[in-house]
């Protein structure tokens, strides 16, 4: 009786890991779609700048799914990476709404990834770690991307196929590519299990600093001083952060 109870268990919660890995891997795939339609529409620079607003998304998921509350100071160093990314959008030449709003859905979908990854990686019961919850997610994601790429893009072979006669070195950047989204998903894990879920957005608000400035370099899309103002409000309000949490641990 107790052996029929043990595995009817161990199966309820293996199917509940399944479903939870399931649901990380779909809204993986959605921040990641939906950050490359915004792309088409928003300049790299804006695009980071809207990115920046991550943390906020993080506290507010953290705080609705695990009841984790920070430091009021903490709360209070968001509103000016949420205030700073408002007056930036005021400011952008090259405001388009529908790719604002692909790249706020994409960014509160990486926010609600990274606390639900946060939430699989520190269970106790689920011993998963970084490398096995990536192996578990890959095939999901594979399943949920390439009937949705073959649907909205019909052509994508023949065009990646008129590339490669193109560009040599396609196959060899495609690979590179695959590696560093492999590494930086790895990472990514890594750091939510030995930090947070928060910890890691507002991390990964520096590498959206240096993205905007590349992007204006390299593409030299128009910039205004009102963009420009928000978009260093936000980086302060992020550093502030950084302080805050040091002290408040």
């Amino acid at each position: 009786m107790l052996s029929a109870q043990s595995e009817k268990q161990a199966f309820f919660i293996a199917t509940l890991i399944t479903f939870w890995i399931a649901t990380l891997s779909i809204v993986f795939c959605g921040s990641v779609v939906g950050g490359n339609i915004s792309l088409r529409y928003l300049p790299v620079s804006f695009n980071q700048a809207v990115g920046a607003t991550t943390p906020f998304f993080t506290a507010l998921f953290a705080y609705l799914m695990t009841r984790k509350q920070e430091a009021w100071i903490t709360y209070g160093c968001l509103v000016p990476v949420v205030t700073g990314v408002i007056i930036a959008s005021g400011g952008e030449p090259s405001f388009h709404l529908y790719g604002f709003l692909m790249c706020i859905g994409a960014t509160a979908a990486r926010a609600f990834k990274s606390v639900l990854q946060g939430v699989l990686l520190s269970s106790e019961g689920e011993k998963l770690n970084s490398m096995n919850l990536l192996l578990y997610m890959s095939p999901i994601a594979v399943l949920v991307l390439l009937p949705a790429t073959l649907v909205m893009e019909p052509n994508v072979i023949d065009v990646t196929m008129t590339l490669a006669t193109e560009h040599r070195f396609l196959g060899l950047l495609i690979l590179v590519n695959s590696a560093m989204a492999y590494g930086a998903n790895l990472l990514n894990f890594l750091v939510t299990k030995h930090t947070s879920a928060l910890t890691l957005q507002v991390l990964g608000n520096a590498k959206g600093a240096v993205a905007v400035v590349i992007s204006i370099l390299i593409f030299q899309n128009p910039v205004t001083f009102i963009g420009i103002a928000g978009y260093t409000m936000t980086v302060m309000g992020v550093v502030a952060y950084g302080e805050s949490k040091r002290r408040h641990k």
